[in-house]
């Protein structure tokens, strides 16, 4: 896959960031820009050129999924796979879930990444403490209510995960009923594939020493005050627990069709261009293509000429 962004990488992202085999978590130096070339000059550039580029796949998979809502789906070939030589991908989707730790940048991927593109073709969902009905159900019930339907891109301000993080980490389930949810994040994951939704896993990795320094930033600008929670020093304390719980979510549910990928964050610009890289990887893959018209263009532009 060439285009006009990868001008300045030597090679492709989502091999370079995937969580494989053998990952280990604190071999990878946040600080580095893995194949990308240049500095934070020209990935300016190359993330408004790769904008560009997301706005219009975006919309090519929103308009493709208003024709497809309105055609019977083909049956499957013999190998199982979907007819697409016409164009047309089925009921399509992209989930993009986003994990860090605090301050690591989550809101800047959504502002400057995903903000690029037409609002009404984005579901963005910020997962926060379970409420009281939350708890009544299963923890991945409120995640079923989010998830985006054909033509959508979905976003996770955190998500299911958090399930296996935090609550790992402060134990707020006994280890018998953690280690099930592993398993039931993969049939998920599987049922979601399954069903149309390229799913992104993306894990922004920054060292203490990075986010020490931005939560400092904010305790020193009054604008920036509302952004700060004093519980984030808490979590600090730790980091190596939540370092431990990350790796065991990267080797229990990195799967073929649902992997992991760890982007090294203490560089925002690095972060924000990886991302958006995996993004276009998801929608080049599902190829949405303009849908043609059910009506007589040439006849349309006489009606419309005689009026």
């Amino acid at each position: 896959m060439i285009a006009s962004r990868q001008k300045h990488w030597s090679g492709d992202v989502a091999d370079l960031l995937r969580v494989g085999e053998g990952f280990v978590l604190a071999d990878v130096d946040t600080r580095s820009t893995p194949g990308y070339e240049k500095d934070k000059a020209h990935a300016a550039d190359d993330l408004q050129s790769g904008a560009a580029e997301l706005d219009e796949y975006q919309e090519r998979l929103y308009a493709r999924s208003r024709v497809d809502a309105t055609i019977p789906t083909p049956p499957p070939d013999a190998a199982g796979a979907s007819p697409g030589a016409s164009g047309r991908v089925g009921p399509a989707s992209v989930l993009l879930v986003l994990q860090a730790m605090d301050s690591a940048g989550k809101g800047g991927i959504i502002r400057h990444v995903v903000g690029s593109v037409d609002p009404q073709g984005i579901v963005l969902s910020a997962f926060k403490k379970p409420t009281e009905e939350e708890l009544k159900h299963d923890f991945l019930w409120r995640v079923k209510q989010r998830l985006p339907v054909s033509g959508m891109i979905g976003v996770f301000d955190r998500s299911h995960y958090e399930d296996v993080l935090i609550g790992r980490v402060r134990r707020l389930a006994p280890e018998q009923e953690i280690e099930r949810r592993y398993a039931a994040i993969n049939d998920f994951e599987r049922q979601l594939t399954d069903s149309g939704t390229r799913v992104v896993k993306v894990m922004l990795h920054i060292s203490p020493d990075e986010q020490k320094k931005r939560l400092m930033q904010r305790l020193n600008r009054l604008d920036k005050h509302w952004k700060y929670n004093p519980t984030d020093v808490d979590e600090r304390e730790l980091w190596p627990q939540y370092m431990a719980a990350y790796q065991t979510v990267f080797e229990r549910t990195s799967t073929e069709h649902a992997p992991w990928f760890v982007v090294p964050a203490d560089h925002k610009w690095y972060a924000r261009l990886a991302v958006q890289n995996l993004l276009l990887e998801a929608l080049e893959g599902i190829d949405p293509q303009w849908p043609k018209a059910t009506f007589d263009v040439e006849a349309e532009k006489r009606r419309l000429a005689a009026t």
